[in-house]
C-alpha cells in the first residue's frame, strides 16, 4: 500500500467519481482506476459498489476512508515538521564555547539569533578549548567557539573576532606602577593561570615560549578552572596572571587589579565546525549572524 494509492482512494471516495478524482489529482483516469483495483485485489476486499455510472463506498470502504484520512493527515503533519525545520520555525542548536567567549563575546550574537529565529532553542555548554573541540568532534555540539587554533583536519576554523591578552597583578605587587618588566622577571614570577587546555593559557604560554630556557617553564603556583577564579585569586594578592582585557576590565576599573605594560600578541576567536558533518539550517543561520559581524576576518579565514 502506497501513499499515492491512499490519496487516490480518498479523492475517489470524496467525489464518488473516478474521472473527477483523476482530474483533481492531475492523473489519467486509467491510473486512478488501477490504483483502486490494486487496493481491492491486494486485500481481497471491495471498496466501492459500481451502480450504473455511479460508485458508492462499501462498508469496508467507509471504514477504510477514516483510516486513510488519518494516515494522510499524519503524513501532512510530518511534512510540516520537516518544513518548519527547513524554514527555521522550530528546532534546536547545540553550541559549546570556551569561557571567555561564552561570557563576554558570544551572548550578544545569541540574542540576535534568538530575535531572528525565536522557534529555535539554543543549548549552550561551556568548557575550555580542548573540551569544545572534543564536543564538536564527537557531535555533542554542532558549533564550537574557541580561543586558540585547533589543529585537526576534520575541523573548519573561521576567525570571527580578535581579543587582547594582558598581564595583571594586584595592587602593591612589585610590578605595580612599573614602566616596564623584564623577561627575566617574568620567568621568575609566580603565576596564577587557567588549567591546561584553556585557550587563554595556551596563547599566553605560546607567546612566552621563545623566552624560556630549554627544559624550563613558567612558575605556575596555582591553576584554576575559570577566568573568574583566576581573577579573584590575583585580586587577593596571589601572583600575576594573563587574562583577556574583557575579563579584566571590571577589576581594572574598580582598582582591584593593575595592568603591567608587557606586550602580548592579539589572539583570534575561532568558530569551529566539523567538516565531516553537514551543518543544519539553524547552524548555518548562526554562522551567518556571527560572520556577518566580522566580514574582513571571514575573508581572511577563507
Amino acid at each position: 500500500m502506497t501513499l499515492d494509492q491512499l490519496r487516490i482512494f480518498v479523492a475517489v471516495a470524496e467525489r464518488q467519481h473516478v474521472t473527477k478524482a483523476a482530474q483533481a489529482l492531475n492523473l489519467a483516469q486509467s491510473a486512478a482506476s488501477h490504483a483502486i483495483a490494486a487496493l481491492e485485489a491486494r486485500h481481497d476486499t471491495r471498496l466501492f459498489n459500481r451502480i450504473g455510472r455511479h460508485i458508492e463506498l462499501t462498508e469496508a470502504g467507509a471504514a477504510f476512508l477514516l483510516e486513510a484520512r488519518a494516515v494522510l493527515a499524519r503524513v501532512e503533519r510530518a511534512e510540516l515538521t520537516l518544513a518548519e525545520y527547513g524554514t527555521l520555525l522550530r528546532g534546536t542548536l547545540a553550541v559549546q564555547a570556551s569561557q571567555t567567549i561564552a561570557s563576554y563575546w558570544l551572548p550578544r550574537h545569541l540574542v540576535a539569533f534568538r530575535r531572528a529565529y525565536p522557534g529555535i532553542d539554543i543549548h549552550l555548554a561551556v568548557g575550555n578549548t580542548t573540551q569544545v573541540a572534543a564536543a564538536v568532534d564527537s557531535g555533542a555540539a554542532e558549533i564550537g567557539f574557541v580561543e586558540a587554533a585547533v589543529p585537526n583536519e576534520r575541523f573548519t576554523l573561521v576567525p570571527v573576532a580578535r581579543d587582547q591578552l594582558i598581564v595583571l597583578v594586584p595592587p602593591g605587587h612589585p610590578w605595580d606602577g612599573r614602566g616596564d618588566v623584564t623577561i627575566a622577571e617574568m620567568m621568575t614570577a609566580e603565576w596564577v593561570l587557567r588549567e591546561p587546555g584553556s585557550g587563554t593559557r595556551s596563547v599566553f604560554e605560546e607567546a612566552m615560549r621563545p623566552h624560556l630556557r630549554s627544559g624550563s617553564g613558567l612558575r605556575v603556583v596555582l591553576e584554576l578552572p575559570s577566568n573568574e577564579a583566576v581573577r579573584a585569586a590575583v585580586e587577593a594578592g596571589m601572583g600575576a596572571t594573563a587574562l583577556s582585557a574583557s575579563v579584566a576590565a571590571p577589576s581594572l576599573e574598580a582598582g582591584l587589579l593593575r595592568q603591567v605594560p608587557f606586550p602580548l600578541p592579539e589572539r583570534e576567536f575561532y568558530l569551529l565546525l566539523n567538516r565531516e558533518r553537514a551543518p543544519s539550517r539553524a547552524a548555518e543561520a548562526l554562522v551567518n549572524i556571527v560572520t556577518d559581524a566580522y566580514p574582513e576576518l571571514l575573508a581572511q579565514g577563507a
